[in-house]
């Protein structure tokens, strides 16, 4: 994966927490803009510090 100075590099995707529908990353454009296309969730991109944030939070409700 390729990576520049300030984020993540322009290779990736953006995912929806809610439903979890995928879109490919475009350059330039921050995840958080979109909308899903399915359920209308704010994306956020895949592998990011706000998606693990959102994974384990839902490890940890399905435990309970």
């Amino acid at each position: 994966m390729q990576r520049n100075k300030r984020g993540m590099g322009y290779v990736g995707y953006c995912i929806c927490p809610k439903c979890g529908d995928k879109i490919l990353h475009q350059a330039g454009k921050l995840c958080k803009g979109d909308n899903c296309r399915k359920c209308g969730g704010k994306m956020v991109r895949e592998g990011s510090y706000h998606h693990h944030l959102i994974e384990e939070k839902k490890k940890a409700l399905n435990y309970n």
